[in-house]
């Protein structure tokens, strides 16, 4: 099987930037890179959501991508939503460059992300470890961004 490969454009108010995820096989681990500009500087919440609809903006993509009703969680957890993708970081140049290797989401299968909605969050991901009452649901990572359908690409 060739190796799957995916892009994502994403797009907000001041928040913009392009993100590739790469499978080599249905049982390989996804790659999951690129960069995000227009960021406050720090951490900020990086999840899949359920749908790939930004027709009301972001706000349409639904909740995070979780076909197994799990509690939210870090990446490398077991109790997790599959589009819990944790945080990305970004610099003081508001600039935030991604390597994520993820072994959850797929490019293929009942768990493939294509056609669902990537966001990235005003705040970070606490990872399910907060203790706020939307740390179980969403890492309360506050607002949503910016946001695009991953879509297959060659």
């Amino acid at each position: 099987m060739p190796s799957l490969k995916a892009v994502c454009v994403l797009n907000g108010e001041t928040v913009k930037g392009t993100v590739y995820f790469t499978q080599n096989s249905e049982k390989d681990p996804v790659i999951v890179s690129g960069e995000v500009s227009g960021l406050t500087p720090g951490d900020h919440g990086f999840h899949v959501h359920e749908f790939g609809d930004n027709t009301n903006g972001c706000t349409s993509a639904g909740p995070h991508f979780n076909p197994f009703s799990k509690e939210h969680g870090a990446p490398y957890d077991t109790e997790r939503h599959v589009g819990d993708l944790g945080n990305i970081v970004a610099g003081s140049d508001g600039v935030a460059k991604i390597n994520i290797t993820d072994k959850v989401i797929s490019l293929c299968g009942s768990l493939c992300v294509i056609g669902r909605t990537l966001v990235v969050h005003a705040d970070p991901d606490d990872l399910g470890k907060g203790g706020h009452e939307l740390s179980k649901t969403t890492g309360n990572a506050g607002g949503r961004i910016a946001c695009g359908v991953i879509g297959i690409t060659k």
